[in-house]
């Protein structure tokens, strides 16, 4: 699996969109090239770059369980674009 963080702020945590509830939700790709993508896009709305990282998906998802945080699974199946609001 693969998530995004900003490039050089590794160890601050994971990129998360909010979804209707206002929780956040982190993305976990399965695939690298749609991770980079959605990466990409995120580059060119708001300028700032991102890094595509390489995580035990298994762990991963433990880790959101429980913290008690969202977690989405983003399969090649799926079309993700980034939110309008950047502001998080």
């Amino acid at each position: 699996m693969y998530i995004l963080t900003l490039l050089g702020k590794e160890d601050e945590g994971a990129y998360a969109v909010k979804n209707s509830l206002g929780e956040k939700v982190l993305f976990m790709f399965e695939e690298m090239d749609d991770a980079v993508r959605y990466a990409l896009q995120l580059e060119d709305m708001n300028g700032e770059k991102m890094h595509v990282l390489e995580v035990e998906g298994k762990n991963a998802i433990m880790s959101c369980e429980k913290a008690g945080y969202e977690y989405a699974i983003i399969t090649p199946n799926d079309i993700v674009i980034p939110p309008d609001d950047l502001d998080d």
